[in-house]
């Protein structure tokens, strides 16, 4: 079994072999840091790639500004990348960094913290002037004192070695200092025995308009390959194996294009064309550009004025017989209540994605929350249930968003999918599937009048006995006339219906409708079959749950984990698989949300972990809190 997640891998023979000067180790975080404008999401999306490609299991953190360019060389300006690969199974982008590259003092100070002693720590020396230094409160240039003798320090002159490496390209000092993150990622490639072509391929055509800016770019990248591998700096090198993942065809894939790639699915698999009204917002205005690429499949993406508009116009869609969807984030979503509500009044399908970040208000638009939940499920005027569903992971948001649309279609309901900004920047290796394993979301138009007195017309609200979902008739269908809309409608009929046991009869209806919504009982992982301690979770968390209760049981301790995709209506079998443990913990980036609506339902004395910093759990920190839980009940 390998090494639980999140252990601190030393990077020493101990842990590994040398096999032609090159140490073998299981797994290795990797955090790049510098400016906003350094371009360090870049430089790690691209090693993340060459991991991707070369077969090892990843999983990776970017951790931005919300400012397009925020003020260079300070704290609040940095930004960094943090990625995790492994020869096995991983959950997260890891705890801390094994290696640190700190291309300027603030990103030295913001993240030194997090760097284990005698891990290595990659300086970029060129940033690290008075000017830069006095900017984040160093009264002293810390590379020239003791303060980090306790980790494996490289200095690189990194801007310095790039513009000698592109004095014969014709660029200005100013363009030619910009590729110095290519030669830190040419330097990290070399020390990890990462491929190389592929980078050279990708920024020759990420830059094809521009071949002088490409091949200063790749000289750079190189520059930094070959100062690896002659100077006697580095002496010596690492390589993570290829993990053993099942058979198939893999991809690197954030969560944001998986879940754009899940609607593209559902449209294909509901023969229905795919609308997108929407306004773009952080951190969910990637899943409108990934789907703008797809109008050959049917795809029609409309970026209005605001998010009303955009919600508006996916119901529209909806009326006129299209998948209508519409994305956004916890501000959006709060102005898009209103047109939920009156989906939820037509029962009409609609997918609403909710990629959720720091708030309230604006609130931190690119760090992560989990906040929404009670807004999804209760965020609108009266009495109005929607299904609520939550990916667990970037590759996961594939088949939540078919799971959603299934949902949708089948029950006529506006449906909640509840993302996060960890999920959607994040990525990891997404088991590409067979087309024609998905499921059929094909529906069925009314195509004939239903009135069941004989008068030949059409009532809008005739239902499915089964899954008490309406008829479904695309306007312009001759004879199928009809009225929908905000104000009661009376039952079947459809006409306009201010009756008090009308009111109370669709109210009931249409609660019993998303009760009914079916969806698979809670599975319980239990290895021992003795735990006492349940672990439950839902949304991002489950990664940073799954790698605690690894070390847990690493530790000789039983320990169960679950974790929630449906949040409404919540498994069937979930009270009695809460009843069954002597206690039951919940982690949340919110303050106890889901525990609260547990406590409420099912009388059961949830215990809440919550966390809301802007970042996901550690696995550390949730061990810690897992052990004494664990230990307490045995005591």
């Amino acid at each position: 079994m390998p090494a639980g997640e999140g252990e601190r891998i030393k990077l020493s023979t101990a842990n590994g072999h040398r096999t032609n000067g090159a140490q073998k180790l299981n797994r290795v975080v990797i955090r790049f840091a510098g400016d906003s404008g350094d371009g360090m999401q870049l430089t790690g999306d691209r090693f993340t790639s060459e991991a991707a490609a070369f077969g090892n299991d990843l999983a990776t953190l970017p951790n931005f500004p919300a400012e397009i360019r925020a003020p260079a060389g300070t704290l609040p300006g940095v930004s960094s990348f943090q990625l995790h690969f492994a020869d096995y199974d991983i959950l997260t982008p890891g705890d801390r960094p094994d290696v640190l590259v700190a291309m300027n003092p603030a990103a030295l100070k913001a993240n030194l913290g997090d760097l284990p002693h005698g891990g290595i720590l990659i300086v970029n020396t060129d940033e690290f002037s008075k000017r830069n230094l006095s900017k984040v409160g160093y009264d002293s240039n810390p590379l020239e004192g003791d303060d980090l003798d306790r980790y494996q320090v490289h200095q690189v002159a990194m801007a310095t070695l790039t513009q000698g490496a592109l004095e014969g390209t014709g660029l200005g000092k100013k363009d030619a200092e910009r590729c110095k993150n290519m030669f830190a990622l040419g330097l990290l490639s070399w020390m990890y025995h990462r491929p190389t072509e592929g980078t050279e391929r990708f920024l020759r055509e990420k830059f094809a308009k521009k071949p002088q800016i490409a091949e200063a770019n790749v000289l750079a990248f190189r520059a930094g390959w070959n100062y690896g591998e002659t100077t006697e700096s580095f002496a010596v090198t690492y390589e993570v194996a290829p993990a053993k993942l099942p058979e198939g065809t893999y991809r690197q894939i954030t969560g944001n294009t998986a879940l754009a790639y899940g609607i593209v699915a559902a449209g294909q698999r509901s023969e229905l064309p795919v609308f997108l009204g929407t306004y773009p917002i952080t951190p969910a205005s990637d899943v409108l550009h990934e789907l703008a690429k797809h109008k050959n499949f049917g795809v029609t993406t409309f970026q209005a004025e605001d998010e009303i508009a955009g919600v508006g116009a996916a119901l529209g869609a909806s009326f006129g017989g299209a998948l209508g969807v519409t994305t956004t984030s916890g501000p959006g979503l709060a102005l898009k209540s209103e047109t939920i509500g009156l989906a939820v009044a037509l029962e009409l399908p609609l997918l609403v994605c909710d990629i959720q970040r720091g708030g309230p208000s604006t609130g931190l638009p690119t760090k992560t929350e989990q906040a929404d939940l009670l807004q999804a499920l209760h965020g609108r005027n009266g009495e109005s249930p929607v299904p609520v569903i939550a990916p667990c992971s970037p590759a996961d948001c594939f088949d939540a968003a078919l799971d959603a649309a299934r949902i949708a279609l089948t029950y006529r309901t506006p449906v909640l999918l509840l993302s996060d900004g960890a999920i959607a920047n994040g990525s990891e290796p997404w088991l590409v599937p067979d087309v024609e394993q998905l499921p059929d979301l094909r529906v069925q138009f009314a195509t004939e009048p239903n009135a069941p007195d004989g008068s030949g017309e059409f009532w809008p609200y005739v239902r499915d006995p089964e899954t008490l979902a309406r008829e479904w008739a695309v306007p312009g269908t001759p004879g199928l006339e009809h009225r929908v809309g905000g104000l009661e409608k009376a039952e079947g009929k459809g006409n306009i219906s201010y009756d008090p046991d009308n009111h109370d009869k669709m109210v009931r209806i249409r609660q019993a409708k998303v009760d009914g919504v079916q969806v698979p009982d809670v599975t319980v992982d239990d290895p021992s079959g003795e735990a006492r301690v349940l672990v439950l979770g839902w949304g991002s968390s489950y990664g940073p749950i799954g790698a605690a209760c690894r070390r847990v049981r690493a530790q000789g301790m039983s320990i169960a984990q679950a974790h929630l995709r449906h949040l409404n209506p919540m498994p069937g079998n979930l009270g009695d698989v809460l009843r069954s443990y002597d206690k039951v913990i919940v982690p949340e980036m919110n303050l106890g949300q889901l525990a609260m609506l547990l406590r409420a339902r099912y009388l059961v004395d949830v215990q809440s972990y919550t966390k809301v910093a802007g970042l996901p759990f550690r696995a550390e920190e949730l061990q810690n809190v897992l052990t004494d839980v664990v230990q307490g009940v045995s005591a």
